[in-house]
């Protein structure tokens, strides 16, 4: 589970038995876990999160898409 990036109180990770799933980013605050796709960016869970702070977790998603999808094909696809 590789911590890909740290910002505030978010984590964004991804598990490695995500491979067979399009490129995609966890997003966790304590108990809650947002799950974002990379490409294009949107939203596909949002874990507890309240509508605030999914819109700040999609601005971070999207501020650090390159370095987010970048760390996916390298862990994935080496």
């Amino acid at each position: 589970m590789p911590t890909i990036l740290r910002d505030g109180p978010f984590r964004f990770f991804f598990y490695a038995s995500d491979r067979d799933e399009p490129p995609h980013i966890h997003v966790e605050r304590d108990d809650n876990v947002a799950k974002f796709w990379l490409d294009p960016v949107r939203l596909q869970s949002s874990g507890g999160f309240s509508r605030v702070e999914i819109n700040q977790i999609d601005g971070l998603v999207n501020e650090h898409q390159r370095e987010l999808l970048e760390a996916w094909n390298e862990y994935f696809r080496g």
